[in-house]
């Protein structure tokens, strides 16, 4: 019997992280919950604690760290906790961790996920933003190091599970004419347009397919969800941008295909669960029981594909654009989406102001090559600054 692997868990009071988790639960015998890590949700996180018993636990900040391990103490506990950056990139490189799942949301997740893939874990990636914000880096210290990057996002992992085995040596050269990013379509795929400037917080993060955390679902309902996706689909799989092609499938069950030179179209499909990609990553090149319900494909009837409309979702030609410009320009637009999200979600922002300040800010800040991890971190507090400029303005 082969020894029970150690997994940290960086985000595991989020959606991502909860499966994670139920799915490891499922597999006593092969996982073990090595580190759990949380932002502000200490309360979800002692919880998890107290049942998976980690050896590590960890915290964004030091006050929110000492209070839980006063709370562990008068359980007996001996889970370890930290906090901050360093606690994070503590337990994504530990020597005794076999995978990371990287399930942070956001730019805050680049730190500790490059750790991980500079450490040669294998790394279940459901952190997009590492990639769009450091792109050629992060790849090439995934080959540098000899880590197992494993695509987590249901679009590439379906797109994975659907690639030839070594499509690593060339995408023409074996035989893939382009890949089909899939995506819902989010609540507004058929919301007038003139009702978009009055979308609520809670409207837009009413997703009618994927239960997902607030951040994401808001990426969903822009579409920029699927831009972000699609830049890292170019650098997973080392496609040009025209060799990835976006298509509205309002029924989440095929979760992406490739399409090959001989006419062949490959599709992985499912019901809408992330225990299911979970799953894939956790026990490739196997497969594990995910507690995911069989796909009736009776019940679901019909299945139905559409071109994106980019006058409704600019954000998807915005994140193409970036791709294409290079330099710090996927950064710049990760960052500014994230601040602008955020406003949206504080009552600070409209939903139509999210595009638009992402536009402005990318014609307005300087773009350089992305050369090293201090310069992207510099682009990214940059845009964060003219984002948060915008929002000023538009309250006054």
């Amino acid at each position: 019997m082969s020894p029970v692997q150690n997994i940290t868990v960086l985000g595991s009071t989020g959606s991502i992280g909860l499966s994670t988790l139920d799915v490891i639960s499922r597999h006593p015998e092969r996982y073990r919950a090595f580190a759990l890590t949380a932002n502000r949700n200490s309360e979800a996180l002692f919880q998890q604690v107290v049942k998976f018993r980690p050896r590590f636990a960890v915290l964004r900040e030091e006050s929110a760290a000492e209070a839980l391990r006063n709370r562990l103490r008068g359980t007996g506990s001996d889970t370890e906790v930290l906090a901050g950056t360093a606690g994070l990139i503590a337990v994504a490189e530990h020597p005794a961790v076999q995978q990371v799942m990287a399930a942070i949301v956001g730019a805050a997740g680049l730190l500790p996920t490059l750790a991980a893939v500079k450490a040669g874990k294998r790394i279940l990636l459901a952190n997009k933003e590492s990639l769009v914000m450091s792109g050629q880096l992060f790849m090439s210290a995934v080959q540098e190091s000899g880590a197992q990057l494993l695509p987590i996002d249901s679009e590439h992992n379906a797109i994975f599970q659907c690639m030839p085995a070594d499509f690593s040596a060339g995408l023409q050269r074996r035989g893939v004419e382009r890949i089909l990013l899939t995506g819902s379509g989010g609540p507004f795929r058929t919301l007038p347009l003139d009702q978009f400037a009055g979308v609520t917080p809670d409207q837009a993060c009413a997703h009618p397919n994927w239960d997902m955390g607030r951040k994401i679902s808001v990426d969903s309902a822009t579409m920029m969800n699927k831009g972000l996706e699609f830049i890292e689909a170019c650098w997973l799989f080392s496609a040009a941008t025209d060799q990835v092609q976006v298509v509205v499938h309002p029924q989440s069950v095929i979760h992406s295909m490739v399409q090959y030179v001989d006419g062949s179209v490959l599709a992985q499909m499912g019901n809408p669960d992330m225990r299911t990609p979970i799953a894939y990553g956790l026990g490739w090149p196997g497969r594990l029981v995910s507690g995911v319900e069989p796909l009736d494909l009776v019940k679901v009837a019909q299945l139905d594909f559409q071109a994106p409309d980019e006058s409704r979702f600019p954000c998807l030609r915005l994140a193409r654009e970036a791709m294409e410009a290079g330099q710090t320009a996927s950064v710049v637009l990760n960052a500014v989406n994230e601040v602008m999200v955020d406003a949206f979600l504080q009552g600070a922002a409209r939903f139509t102001d999210i595009p638009a300040v992402i536009e402005t800010v990318l014609e307005r800040c300087p773009l350089v090559d992305a050369v090293d991890i201090d310069t992207i971190l510099r682009a990214d507090e940059e845009a964060r600054r003219l984002a948060q400029e915008h929002i000023g303005v538009r309250k006054t």
